[in-house]
């Protein structure tokens, strides 16, 4: 059976410093048949932050613009148990896709763009976020929350993923899926997912990796790169690490002191040997891109 969710449309004036009038736009009140969210967003341009909420609304999303300013398209329905939610966001821009790629490869000396959408989740309800970047600026802060699963997709965007209140996932994520084409995901505290499988993708743009902070389990961390950077922070010493590359004559892979050769093309540290079952794993093809391994200071 099929409910059809509440979507409410409204321009309360909201109190956020520095932005000017910040509008609500989107709310999607909680329902309850629903004990578990399946959230696709897609924002084409712009910048977008998704934030834990204190409130008990499933979705609200606020902006300093007005709805005419910009186009969207927003579906909601109920399936079993489960709230699915698309959303897709698209700010009206003067210049066009051509310029906005080569303004973001080779720069330029435009103001940057002030134009934003804020997202708040609840706490209390598991997620499964699906979120999609194309051009323009992402932080999603997901300290406190409770994210079953991941997947983020930038094109051209910039993208900083982090828990900023060191509150770790409320539930075991099964999979936190990153990839990145020409733009650079920065993700930290990766160690406060709760997922034992992480996936990399990595084009031409750059990604980097924390896990710098000690982790409390075991990590498997599946990487591809093609023509980018991917950075990788590794915990101290005392945690155990293992890493099988597979490369090309044509890539650049920088390993580590701590990290030292067991076998082909596989490498691991000290600690490794004596608890292989809590090790940080990677699995890492490389074909004309470059993989840097760092240490904690």
């Amino acid at each position: 059976m099929r409910k059809t969710l509440l979507l409410i449309f409204v321009s309360e004036l909201s109190g956020f410093a520095g932005f000017g009038q910040v509008k609500k736009q989107f709310t999607v009140e909680k329902n309850e048949h629903c004990d578990r969210v399946e959230l696709c967003l897609k924002a084409k341009t712009g910048n977008c932050f998704i934030r834990p909420s204190q409130g008990d609304e499933l979705l609200n999303i606020y902006s300093n613009q007005d709805l005419e300013e910009y186009s969207h398209s927003f579906s909601n329905e109920v399936k079993g148990k489960t709230c699915m939610v698309k959303l897709s966001l698209e700010q009206e821009s003067q210049r066009g896709v051509g310029r906005k790629i080569s303004h973001h490869v080779f720069g330029s000396d435009e103001r940057p763009n002030d134009k934003f959408w804020k997202v708040y989740l609840a706490e209390d309800m598991p997620y499964s976020l699906d979120l999609d970047y194309g051009l323009g600026n992402a932080n999603v802060d997901l300290a406190g929350l409770a994210i079953s699963k991941l997947k983020i997709n930038t094109g051209s965007a910039d993208v900083n993923v982090s828990y900023s209140s060191d509150v770790e996932n409320k539930v075991d994520m099964d999979t936190f899926y990153i990839k990145v084409d020409m733009g650079s995901l920065t993700a930290r505290q990766l160690n406060l997912t709760r997922s034992k499988l992480v996936l990399a993708d990595v084009g031409f743009g750059n990604m980097l990796l924390d896990f710098s902070d000690k982790s409390g389990m075991g990590h498997h961390i599946k990487g591809t790169v093609g023509a980018g950077n991917l950075i990788i922070h590794l915990p101290g010493q005392e945690v155990p690490v293992i890493v099988r590359i597979t490369d090309s004559w044509l890539c650049s892979v920088s390993l580590c002191h701590s990290l030292r050769k067991i076998g082909d093309n596989t490498f691991a540290n000290a600690a490794y040997n004596k608890n292989p079952k809590e090790a940080l794993t990677f699995d890492l093809d490389v074909s004309m891109g470059k993989i840097v391994f760092k240490e904690k200071d």
